[in-house]
């Protein structure tokens, strides 16, 4: 006769032809039939809701001691916070020493939450506040106190107060050795407003014309991992902003050997005498104009340009060559497309000379012009009047010579050979391209430093901190998902499916219960080395939001 052992919820996963994996649970129950162990499905609970699940689960797993949880119709469950994402960025933040160099306090608490909402959703101080009230935020970062808005404007002064120990925590929680190689860069941000402190009108990088603009200084290690992050006015130059990461490097940091990197428009020779009165190097790039100057004095020739790359060493500089197919045809195709481009109003101008017997040929020749010169054309195609039509007219040893360094560059340094190696100096002022790509992410549609919705100086300070911060996160995310073929907003929207189950007891407080995660879920978890606890504290602090700011006000 067979006789009962076990009732439990059971779940299967079916793998389909189209490659997605769907779940059945079921109520199942084990009896034994002779010496035998057999199951059954008394119920396909696949349908039901999650909590109506979660509450027979519970119900099972405490069935021979149900007094300890009082009545069952104390016990409620209701779906809970968002927690997948939320405990992902919380864990990739620990891992990268976010934690201990904001701090554990409560502004500690706040500065981390700002940092996880800017990689979350970007957006204003108040999105960061209604982010706190979908995922379970104050539950994972363990914040007691309620906050809204304008305790995180507050919190950005604080961040900006703090930034250099912040940064030195960082520096000093980094993986190995001290850099020996610093890149650095500058870009913009353009504002909407007049009421910036650091707002100017300065160099656009951004093609937005009659916008005042803050400048963004980012120092980096020789990976591309920023370090430090810096807020100028919008008018201030490049070269200008230098002096500032040197110092950091040697005080701050407490860097002796040191190489910087930089654009050739930032290490120029005011900043190589820098670098040289404390004992640092540089690597840079010199213009054009002065590289025809140096073929001109017969210290490089123009064989030496090749695909390989080739080194002239004079009076204690080393002078890295190359030229780069690629970029040879690039410009060349440019050209030619400007010069169809010029052919073409060309043509329509004759054309409306010869439907227009009044119209004249000197003002259809001008129009011509003005676009050569606007292509910057000029110095080898002109353009004549020959009776009422146009005609164009290249001159070919122009060509010739304006096409002649077309892939050339040149690197210049004053490391010595037994320092680094050509191929060595060639391929670290190349790594600027990481500084590029920081800014990249930082500055448009990923953490979105811009628009800019702070006005005071503190403010701006902490507003940029917080977005380099969150690119340090944004890293590590988009290392870990590289090889699964996933960007990071994909990732954390799928995470961000996975919400807690609240349970509430009467008399006996609540919980937030994190079922397991999805296949889509997991896969994005493991690829990262982080496991989810099975429940947490549920904190129940209140966050909330007010109307006014106080960041409205004019600085003074």
């Amino acid at each position: 006769m067979p006789y009962h052992v076990d009732m439990h919820v059971a779940r299967a996963l079916w793998p389909s032809a189209n490659g997605k994996v769907y779940e059945s649970v079921y109520l199942r129950e084990s009896y034994r039939d002779g010496s035998r162990v057999r199951k059954r499905n008394i119920a396909n609970l696949t349908h039901c809701d999650p909590q109506e699940i979660a509450a027979i689960e519970l119900a099972l797993q405490c069935k021979g001691d149900l007094a300890a949880l009082g009545s069952l119709q104390n016990i409620q469950l209701r779906q809970g916070p968002s927690v997948g994402a939320v405990w992902t960025l919380y864990e990739a933040a620990r891992r990268r020493g976010l934690e201990p160099a904001l701090g554990r306090d409560f502004a500690g608490q706040l500065a981390l939450w700002q940092v996880l909402a800017r990689v979350l959703e970007q957006g204003s101080r108040l999105s960061a506040v209604r982010l706190a009230q979908v995922h379970a935020a104050c539950d994972v970062l363990g914040i007691r106190r309620g906050f809204d808005e304008n305790d995180l404007y507050t919190n950005l002064s604080w961040l900006s107060q703090h930034q250099p120990a912040i940064e030195e925590r960082l520096f000093a929680a980094r993986r190995g050795p001290k850099p020996e190689l610093f890149l650095y860069d500058v870009t913009s941000s353009y504002l909407e407003g007049q009421d910036n402190a650091f707002g100017a009108y300065g160099y656009d990088r951004d093609g937005k014309k009659g916008k005042k603009q803050i400048v963004i200084g980012l120092l980096c290690d020789e990976g591309g991992e920023p370090l430090s992050t810096e807020v100028f006015r919008g008018n201030t130059q490049d070269p200008t902003t230098f002096a500032a990461q040197v110092k950091k490097a040697r005080e701050r940091f407490g860097c002796e050997r040191v190489t910087f990197v930089g654009d050739r428009g930032m290490i120029k020779s005011g900043q190589v005498e820098e670098l040289s009165r404390v004992g640092f190097h540089y690597i840079t790039a010199i213009t054009k104009p002065q590289i025809k100057k140096l073929l001109e004095g017969g210290v490089l020739q123009m064989d030496l340009f090749d695909a390989e790359v080739c080194a002239v060493e004079q009076e204690g500089v080393r002078y890295i060559l190359r030229r780069n197919p690629l970029r040879a045809e690039e410009l060349a195709a440019s050209r030619a497309d400007k010069q169809r481009c010029v052919e073409r109003l060309r043509e329509q101008r004759n054309r409306y000379l010869a439907e227009h017997p009044r119209a004249k040929a000197p003002t259809a020749e001008k129009a011509v012009r003005t676009k050569i010169a606007q292509l910057k054309l000029d110095p080898w195609l002109q353009v004549e009047v020959e009776g009422r039509s146009l005609q164009l007219t290249v001159t070919q040893p122009a060509l010739e010579e304006v096409s002649r360094l077309d892939g050339c560059y040149v690197i210049k340094t004053d490391l010595p050979e037994s320092a680094a190696s050509k191929q060595v100096v060639h391929d670290r002022y190349k790594d600027l391209a990481e500084v590029e790509q920081a800014f990249r992410t930082c500055k448009t549609a990923h953490l979105e430093t811009r628009p800019i919705y702070v006005r005071t100086a503190e403010h701006t300070r902490g507003h940029v901190l917080v977005v380099m911060l969150a690119y340090l996160i944004r890293r590590e995310l988009s290392q870990a998902w590289s090889s699964l073929d996933v960007t990071v907003a994909e990732g954390l929207h799928q995470l961000q499916t996975l919400c807690s189950t609240e349970i509430n007891v009467e008399g006996g407080g609540s919980c937030l219960r994190i079922p397991t995660p999805s296949t889509a879920s997991g896969t994005l978890l493991k690829a990262l080395g982080i496991h989810l606890p099975q429940s947490l504290p549920h904190t129940e602090t209140r966050v909330v939001t007010r109307k006014k700011l106080p960041d409205r006000r004019k600085p003074r």
